[in-house]
């Protein structure tokens, strides 16, 4: 096909280093218009708003909104013509299928499906403890070279392939550039599920303790997960699907057909 008209965007704000890493590499092989949250908005989910600020950036627009917001803003105002959305990339991974839902870059990915737009939300993964603020960590733009790798190989290749004739979008992890090369591998969200939740009088603390295994490098994910794939080293890539599923259960269609709507308490 074509050289591609590839919306970007992400969730760490117009200004982070991995945003700048992505659109130098997908410059290489597309049109690429950045549309992206003016400040940092990590972990907003699909959170969006009625209206929102626009403004001109060097790299395209920038918006006073949250990832989802750009992604609309951004295929029905901004950059109509958009044949991929490409969100990240992520200083930190999104893996596992219980942080679909949490991510704002897996999130920005997850709205453009709606629009009949193929998705590639991308993350780097860095080996830190749940306790270390991400701020603090310094990660160069040559850290995200695997990243920006891998998301360029699939932004040129996966539209033609037909990749997305069989998922809506592809939510990729890299290890940082500093490990050396990394192979890619078609992997499935890790289902292991590792939070937990401790009072301290008027407070609760909620801890994710995935990060300390992940930091030690000693995770129980099988392998074909997406988590086991990045601490090994290699970049995963897992297809995906946003609506969720409906279907026909015995049990509920059972209920179905014994309630009452007439009666009351």
């Amino acid at each position: 096909m074509d050289e591609p008209t590839i919306l970007l965007t992400n969730d760490d704000g117009i200004d982070s280093v991995g945003l700048r890493a992505v659109y130098d590499g997908l410059s290489e092989v597309g049109d690429v218009t950045a549309v992206a949250p003016a400040e940092d908005q990590s972990a907003v989910g699909r959170a969006i708003s009625h209206e929102v600020d626009v403004r001109d950036h060097e790299m395209g627009y920038v918006v006073d909104g949250t990832p989802a917001d750009c992604v609309v803003a951004g295929l029905e105002a901004l950059v109509p013509e958009t044949d991929l959305v490409v969100a990240g990339c992520n200083r930190g991974a999104n893996l596992g299928a219980y942080v679909l839902g949490r991510s704002g870059t897996v999130s920005a990915a997850v709205e453009a499906t709606f629009f009949d737009v193929p998705a590639i939300a991308v993350s780097m993964y860095i080996p830190v403890r749940e306790d270390a603020a991400f701020s603090d960590i310094e990660a160069d733009g040559d850290s995200y070279g695997e990243a920006v790798r891998a998301t360029s190989y699939l932004a040129d290749h996966a539209l033609g392939a037909g990749v997305f004739e069989q998922c809506d979008y592809l939510n990729v992890n890299a290890p940082v550039a500093e490990w050396g090369p990394a192979p890619l591998e078609v992997t499935r969200p890790s289902r292991l599920y590792e939070m937990d939740a401790v009072r301290d009088g008027d407070a609760v603390t909620l801890h994710d303790r995935i990060w300390e295994h992940m930091a030690d490098g000693d995770i129980p994910d099988p392998e074909g997960t997406d988590r086991r794939a990045v601490v090994d080293g290699r970049v995963s890539v897992s297809p995906l699907t946003a609506p969720h599923t409906t279907e026909h259960h015995e049990a509920l269609d059972a209920l179905a057909e014994t309630y009452d709507a007439e009666e009351r308490p």
